[in-house]
């Protein structure tokens, strides 16, 4: 019908793949998980692209929360020059959290008792017990002492124990008086 490879190609594919994925009755993560990936118990992810194409390299484990983030386990930097695509396993331990915008590169090991910053790019393994952030991702403490400074925290910070969607517009309005310089928890 169009030659691949042209723009009329791509654009056909995309919308035969919006169409496809349309009728598809089947979870974005039943869809991974018959192509290969190997996640353990309570395993969440929220609008994360796992690598479709290779998502068979990709392992994690329990207690894993993935937010908004992109894990690739290859990476196309070398395809022009040399007709071949960089692969690579990436494997996520247990009790791990990846913040807003992250993104995994490919033979990477992240540990367990990890905390992956929002926006924070990960390229190289990450020890257990750590607090990463940033591009490329440094750690900046452990994750013990990250929870203990924040259990010292909320001794003098506001704590809402109400959901966002049940807060009442006069509990907004205190959250928001109330954090104007400060940091509280909430449910």
């Amino acid at each position: 019908m169009y030659r691949k490879g042209t723009k009329m190609f791509k654009i056909f594919n995309k919308i035969k793949n919006k169409i496809y994925s349309m009728l598809n009755t089947k979870s974005h993560l039943e869809i991974l998980e018959e192509r290969g990936l190997v996640h353990g118990k309570n395993f969440n992810m929220y609008n994360t692209y796992i690598d479709y194409g290779h998502c068979f390299l990709v392992e994690i484990g329990d207690d894993v929360t993935i937010t908004n983030s992109t894990i690739l386990a290859h990476d196309a930097s070398t395809k022009m020059d040399l007709g071949k695509s960089k692969v690579g396993k990436v494997k996520i331990g247990s009790r791990v959290f990846i913040g807003h915008g992250s993104i995994i590169l490919c033979n990477t090991t992240i540990g367990s008792d990890v905390i992956i910053g929002a926006g924070t790019v990960v390229s190289k393994d990450i020890p257990d017990d750590s607090v990463v952030v940033g591009n490329p991702a440094r750690i900046i403490c452990t994750k013990s002492e990250y929870i203990n400074k924040h259990k010292n925290l909320m001794k003098e910070s506001p704590i809402y124990n109400t959901f966002w969607e049940d807060k009442s517009e006069k509990e907004k309005d205190t959250m928001k008086n109330e954090l104007e310089k400060k940091i509280g928890y909430d449910e």
